[in-house]
């Protein structure tokens, strides 16, 4: 496990600072960023949430995995860190 996490599931109304409101009652969030489109800049759906703790981040899934959040249902799991390009 880690202290990142992935969010599916967001509206394209959702930021980073209403994805960090949302998950900062289950812990000290270091970041949350949604990832946008490089050409139109409108959310693609899905984000990160980093935790400062491991147990932060644990109470964070159980917690917000399958919940509402901008009136859309999200899906939260843990993060995997891409493999590095050679």
């Amino acid at each position: 496990m880690g202290k990142k996490l992935f969010v599916g599931g967001l509206t394209w109304d959702t930021n980073d600072e209403s994805l960090k409101k949302a998950f900062s009652e289950y812990g000290t969030v270091e970041e949350a960023k949604v990832v946008a489109e490089r050409d139109s800049g409108r959310s693609r759906g899905f984000g990160f949430v980093t935790f400062q703790t491991e147990e932060a981040a644990r109470a964070a899934k159980n917690g917000m995995d399958g919940q509402e959040l901008d009136g859309r249902q999200v899906r939260v799991d843990f993060a995997n860190d891409k493999p590095k390009r050679d």
